[in-house]
């Protein structure tokens, strides 16, 4: 006896074999067991989700008569009755599939159409089932409108489509529509199992993993490379080898890569490429696997406690979500996904992938420090980082300050925050000045003490004073929050800025004139460099202290202590406010 493909063997014969369209199954089921039929129904999804099983399904319903030959219309067929066996086995007299792909004319259709005015032969209903039925013609679709829109009672279409876009709104205002989803890979990967369980095929989980995810969303698609994989392991499924047949690149590949990338590391970046070419993986693999491992550091950089504790896979994304700030992670997400439609696009897919990675880098702020690989905590047991708070990009709000339960903060989303052993011990929030009237340009301004303070202080002073008075605005008060007075000279002062975007010269000029109107008539030089006692630090500095301090009140709270001890109450991150 010929080999029957998995695919076919283990096609759905009734809508509890359905898996991953609960919702038009509960739809279909419900209107077959009222009995509140549309004449004209329309599936639409991707290849391998079922939209001609479904069909056939459905006419199995309608023409079922049990197995004693008394049923009527029910969301259960029977599977023995001859109605349903002979749909099955497609010899159906009343159920009709019409192939519109190669069937597509308007002479095919009205060749349909002219069976309609005969009543079933063997079935209660007459099933015209008309496959990608997009591909018909604009004649073909005009003459079936008619009748589609008003069939005799005992007649029922069924069209599916996988392009609904190309589909006459005529057409589809006369039909009931529903969408079949692509399922996704635990769906497929759970119902793989139970196949090779029957089917008494030895295999791994993490083989069955890979081709969940290659069949993207369809459980054709799914048995299909079951069926490959079976035969290229020799009757077992073993990762390695899917993984081989696959082209799929190892998770390592794509942490090494990630791991590189967070240090600033272009070599390693490039050597990693090559190994990659040398050993025959698929460039878009690569990219692929790196998609899905910042989707899950950016999850746990923004929702800590969403963290795994047993799982390794999301450990080491915990890992890797403390050596990389969220705004890079999302660039870098960006990045590779859009970057896979450029590998085509290249001579060699390997030079385009080497692009892709290396662009973060180009776009990487100037004057950040690298961080060390090794120094890098990962996330403890609970989901919080031990991480210290991490630099983002100046254009991001410089106050905002997201807390978690835990004393040690984990991640925070606050571009002035800088790590904790460049921030001054005795740093206190911006003090705000008693309103004044500024002095002209270029009056002449006596000595104060502000004035013999050291620079850090000085500057925070100057700046309050700016940013109270509103002198400087937007990119100008960006610059003047995120920079450094390192050097006060007489008529010269040198500020020092991370951000090269910050050193634009309409931002120094701007700064500069309002210094002036200030009473500080100095020219201002600029340098790029990693800055360590900025006023957005000590603000930012202080912030967290209050915060902290408001944690630690409330944990004294006896109320609060009571409901965390008698009730197993936690406190949720991001809820405690200093007020």
């Amino acid at each position: 006896m010929s080999y029957l493909v998995l695919a076919r063997k283990y096609r759905p014969q009734n809508f509890a074999q359905m898996v991953g369209q609960e919702h038009v199954v509960q739809a279909l089921s419900n209107a077959l067991r009222s009995q509140r039929l549309h004449h004209a129904y329309l599936f639409t999804g991707t290849r391998g989700v079922g939209k001609t099983t479904v069909s056939r399904i459905l006419a199995k319903s309608l023409n079922c008569t049990g197995p004693d030959g008394a049923g009527g219309i029910t969301a259960e067929p029977c599977g023995q009755c001859p109605a349903c066996r002979e749909i099955d086995a497609g010899r159906f007299v009343d159920y009709t599939e019409l192939d519109a792909a190669s069937n597509r004319g308007v002479d095919e259709v009205q060749a349909l159409l002219e069976q309609a005015v005969y009543k079933p032969v063997q079935g209660r209903f007459k099933v015209f089932m008309i496959d990608e039925v997009h591909m018909l013609t604009g004649h073909a679709f005009n003459a079936m409108l008619k009748t589609l829109e008003e069939p005799p009672a005992y007649l029922k279409f069924v069209l599916a489509t996988t392009d609904p876009q190309k589909v006459p709104v005529t057409v589809l205002s006369r039909c009931l529509q529903f969408n079949l989803r692509p399922m996704p890979p635990p769906t497929v990967q759970q119902h793989l199992e139970q196949v090779l369980q029957a089917e008494q095929v030895p295999f791994e989980a993490g083989a069955l993993r890979l081709l969940a995810r290659g069949a993207r969303g369809s459980m054709r698609d799914a048995l299909s490379l079951t069926d490959q994989a079976i035969a290229f392991g020799a009757g077992q499924l073993q990762e390695a080898a899917v993984r081989q047949m696959l082209g799929a690149v190892e998770r390592g590949h794509a942490l090494r890569l990630v791991e590189a990338l967070a240090a600033g590391d272009g070599a390693s970046v490039v050597q990693t490429v090559q190994a990659l070419r040398l050993q025959g993986y698929a460039a878009a693999s690569a990219l692929e696997e790196m998609v899905g491992l910042l989707q899950r550091m950016a999850v746990l950089q923004a929702v800590p406690a969403q963290l795994q504790p047993h799982d390794p896979e999301d450990a080491d994304c915990a890992r890797l979500a403390a050596l990389l700030p969220p705004d890079q992670t999302q660039l870098l997400y960006s990045l590779c996904l859009h970057g896979r439609a450029e590998l085509g696009l290249a001579p060699d897919e390997y030079a385009a992938l080497n692009m892709v990675l290396l662009r973060l880098l180009a776009f990487r702020p100037e004057g950040v420090e690298k961080k060390s690989l090794k120094s890098a905590e990962p996330f403890d047991a609970a989901g919080q980082g031990r991480a210290a708070a991490t630099p983002l990009p100046a254009s991001a709000p410089s106050t905002t300050v997201i807390p978690t339960a835990s004393p040690a903060l984990s991640l925070v989303a606050d571009p002035a925050v800088a790590e904790p052993e460049t921030l001054q011990p005795a740093a206190q929030p911006l003090p705000v000045p008693s309103p004044a009237s500024p002095e002209p340009t270029g009056a002449s301004v006596s000595p104060t003490p502000a004035d013999t303070a050291p620079l850090p202080d000085f500057w925070q002073s100057v700046v309050s004073d700016l940013v109270q008075r509103e002198a400087v605005t937007a990119l100008t008060r960006e610059l003047a929050l995120q920079a450094e007075l390192v050097r006060r000279e007489p008529g010269c002062w040198t500020l020092r800025v991370a951000q090269a975007a910050l050193a634009n010269g309409s931002a120094r000029e701007r700064l500069q004139s309002a210094l002036a109107q200030a009473g500080h008539a100095v020219r201002l030089e600029l340098e790029i460099a990693p800055a360590h006692d900025t006023p957005a630090q000590r603000a930012a500095a202080a912030a967290q202290a209050r915060l902290q301090a408001a944690h630690d009140s409330l944990l004294q709270d006896p109320f609060v202590q009571s409901m965390l001890r008698d009730f197993g109450g936690k406190i949720v991150p991001g809820s405690v406010q200093a007020l």
